[in-house]
Order: structure tokens, then C-alpha cells, then sequence
């Protein structure tokens, strides 16, 4: 019985971070570019009383030994890059990725950060930035006298020009890939940095060697469900009610041993 409390408090504190995870999720329904997290679980140790295949007489053996386990703990919460809905915005510097892939961004600090957060500016000095201005890369400076501009499905970005009747070139937005996005580190700001974990980036030309390709005037929202999360959320408040019945149910039981002599 003592061992059935300890054991149900940890499928409580699971379903408390799994809980968590949720809230996050939900938080972030409107998020642009947000990627939703799944907690997973592992069992913990089990304390073998008889192991399986144990003789039970000369020529026989017991098919099924007796393990008891000690609960659950968390493995991983993994982060789920699945494509959200395309949301037509009709800004020309919004842009969507259609597939694998990462925009790069130039951290303060000069390290380079990905995002699929397409919600792209201009800052004083016409360059294309995030939102917090920090600059996309590789760097793309818009001509000051620009009447529109072009952003090709393979990043080719182009303008026109007052007094040109025909769009200019002037760069190539680039994406990265990783062999495993899940190990990303994500850092807010709708940003992620490099880890061993994921390996390291592959660059290129949208919509060449698995990459993406790019939708000028739209944006990748969550691809969080709120449906889903909201199943998930009721099943994490049931088994954590349930961890806590036994709870109590093993503290019962532990009082009626308490009482026996009295």
C-alpha cells in the first residue's frame, strides 16, 4: 500500500506537466507559425518478486513472473512540425512556407535562429526583419523608391521601381532544413536555436532538395486543434483524478490496518 501512493504521485505530477504542455498549446491557437508540443511518458523501474521462466518443478517453468512497477515519469515533450492552415492576408511581405523547411534570422548576438513565422517587416533601414527587427537572413534591403514588391515561390525577391515598367531582383530568401526539426530548442519569440540533437542545417533554394517553397501574402497559423486539446485536456483531468483515488484508497486501507487492534 505504501508503495501504490508513491506510485499514483506519479501519475499526478505526469498529468500536471501534461497539463501544462496543454495550456501552452491552447495558448498559442493564434500564435502564426507555432508548432504544437506532445508530452510523452515512460514506466519507471520495476521491482521483479519472481522472475519469469523460474522453475516451478523439474521440467516446468513458470510463463509469467510477477514485476510491479513504480509509476510513470516524463520521457520527452516532443514538438510536432506538422503544416498549419494557410491564412490569406494579402500583405506582400507575409510569407508561408509550403512544406519543410525554416526561415533564417540573425540573433542581436550574430547567431542565427529559424522560425516559420512569416509576419515580415521593414525597418528604417529597408531591410526585411521580424517582429522584434531582428534581420532576416540572408540580408535583403528594399530600395526606398520600391512600389511593390515580389516574392517568387523559390524566394526570388524582386521589386519595381518608380520609373521602371519591368520588376528588379535585387535577392534570394534561402531556407534551412534539419535531418530532426523535433530537436530544435526553442527559445520564444516564435524561434528556434540548433542542437546536437538536430543536427545541422541544409540551406537552399525553396522548393529544391526537400525544401518548401514559398506563398507571398499568406501566413502559416498553429497548427494546434482545439479540439484535440481540449479531448486531451479532459483525459489528463481524469487519470490525474484517478491517481488521486488511489490515493486514497491506499491511505483507507493503510487506516483500516491502523484500526485492527483497536
Amino acid at each position: 500500500m505504501i508503495r501504490s501512493l508513491w506510485t499514483s504521485a506519479t501519475g499526478m505530477q505526469a498529468q500536471a506537466l501534461n497539463l501544462d504542455v496543454i495550456s501552452n498549446n491552447l495558448a498559442n491557437v493564434n500564435t502564426s507559425g507555432f508548432k504544437k508540443s506532445r508530452a510523452e511518458f515512460q514506466d519507471l523501474l520495476y521491482e521483479t518478486i519472481r522472475p519469469a521462466g523460474t522453475s516451478s518443478s523439474q521440467d516446468t517453468q513458470v510463463p509469467a513472473g510477477i514485476q510491479l512497477g513504480h509509476g510513470t515519469r516524463p520521457s520527452s515533450v516532443l514538438k510536432i512540425f506538422s503544416q498549419g492552415n494557410m491564412e490569406n492576408t494579402q500583405n506582400e511581405l507575409d510569407l508561408a512556407i509550403e512544406g519543410d523547411g525554416f526561415f533564417q534570422i540573425t540573433l542581436p548576438n550574430g547567431e542565427t535562429a529559424y522560425t516559420r513565422d512569416g509576419t515580415f517587416k521593414l525597418d528604417s533601414d529597408g531591410r526585411i526583419v521580424n517582429s522584434d527587427g531582428f534581420t532576416l537572413q540572408p540580408e535583403i534591403a528594399i530600395p526606398t523608391d520600391a512600389l511593390s514588391i515580389s516574392v517568387g515561390m523559390d524566394g526570388t525577391v524582386s521589386v519595381l521601381q518608380a520609373g521602371d515598367s519591368t520588376p528588379s531582383e535585387i535577392g534570394t530568401i534561402e531556407l534551412a532544413r534539419f535531418v530532426n526539426p523535433a530537436g530544435l530548442i526553442s527559445m520564444g519569440k516564435n524561434l528556434f536555436i540548433t542542437s546536437e540533437a538536430s543536427g545541422d542545417e541544409m540551406t537552399g533554394t525553396a522548393g529544391e532538395n526537400g525544401l518548401g517553397t514559398l506563398a507571398q501574402g499568406f501566413l502559416e497559423m498553429s497548427n494546434v486543434s482545439v479540439v484535440d486539446e481540449m479531448v486531451n485536456m479532459i483525459t489528463a483531468q481524469r487519470a490525474y483524478e484517478s491517481n488521486s483515488k488511489a490515493i486514497q484508497a491506499a491511505d483507507d486501507m493503510l487506516q483500516l490496518a491502523n484500526n485492527v487492534k483497536r
